[in-house]
């Protein structure tokens, strides 16, 4: 019932079973469904991934940093009051660390899939 509001058009397409397992493989490889994959592939004509694994501390980090800002900006709504140097201090090191992971991740080798 959701499509009848939505112009969609379908194409089938046939592939050998050595080519699907090659489709269904580098899909896996992306992380992605093979229905995304190959809407994707169709539409941008490659895949690029690259491994995060290098960086979950620091991302694991940032989002501790977060959770800290959130409770600190919860606190100063109940008392209505907090510095603003404290503030600016805080936002210039959250700056700083996604200033670093943005670089870190412009950086990064793709993998082409």
């Amino acid at each position: 019932m959701a499509r009848k509001y939505k112009q969609v058009h379908r194409k089938e397409i046939d592939f050998s079973l050595e080519d699907w397992a090659k489709v269904e493989r580098r899909a896996a490889a992306c992380g992605m469904k093979t229905g995304t994959y190959l809407r994707h592939i169709a539409l941008t004509g490659s895949v690029k991934t690259f491994d995060l694994k290098g960086i979950a501390p620091l991302i694991n980090g940032m989002r501790t940093i977060s959770n800290n800002i959130n409770q600190i900006a919860r606190k100063a709504n109940e008392t209505n009051s907090i510095y603003a140097e404290d503030m600016q201090k805080i936002k210039a090191s959250q700056d700083e660390l996604s200033y670093i992971l943005t670089k870190f991740i412009c950086n990064c080798e793709w993998n082409d899939v």
